[in-house]
């Protein structure tokens, strides 16, 4: 079996892990960690197959930016059943094993390119682009596809704009606009007592 392969196949049991890791583990910020594992190792795989657009918008939008504000949600928000104990030393052994995950992969899809014997996917040519062989694609042969997940998109934020902000019999809410219409007298009663302290 080629080593490419034996990659391949690495990368494809670390992304399969960590992706089932998401979904198991019982703390979320290190679901979110191992969901960054996750992002990383299809990354990985992308640059192996030379689909390098993909590849480092993957990194950089969802690994850059999307799970870092993830993560710093859930820990501000602290949404953890248990209170974690410990503090940073606490998710520190997870992070350094997801590090060096993440170092590993990229050592070996940096090594790959030098292996020129190996069988590799035919070098595009000069003036090729990701973005717009990627745009002709969904554009073309993948509209409707592209047009039905922007229609369950436009679906999903509607439906979250509506649970947000439906009316919840039971709980109290406040309206400014009747708020600033009260007059003092509404609010505020001026009793008058006498010294032995009967009201007057």
């Amino acid at each position: 079996m080629p080593i490419i392969e034996i990659i391949f196949y690495l990368f494809s049991a670390v992304l399969i892990g960590s992706a089932l890791s998401v979904v198991t583990v019982g703390n979320p910020v290190y679901a979110a960690l191992f969901l960054v594992l996750s992002f990383f190792s299809a990354a990985c795989i992308w640059l192996l197959l030379q689909a390098e657009f993909l590849a480092i918008v993957l990194v950089l939008v969802y690994v850059g930016a999307v799970m870092v504000l993830f993560l710093f949600v859930v820990m501000m928000l602290d949404v953890s059943a248990v209170r974690p104990r410990g503090g940073f030393a606490a998710y520190l052994p997870v992070g350094l094993l997801v590090m060096l995950i993440m170092a590993v992969q990229m050592f070996l899809v940096i090594w790959t390119r030098g292996l020129e014997t190996q069988p590799m996917p035919e070098p595009r040519p000069v003036g090729y682009s990701h973005t717009s062989e990627i745009g002709r694609l969904l554009y073309t042969d993948y509209l409707y596809a592209f047009e039905i997940a922007a229609v369950i998109l436009l679906v999903a934020i509607i439906a979250a704009i509506a649970l947000t902000h439906r009316r919840r019999p039971g709980t109290k809410a406040q309206d400014p606009g009747q708020q600033v219409k009260v007059r003092r007298e509404e609010r505020v009663r001026l009793v008058k007592m006498s010294a032995d302290g009967e009201e007057n």
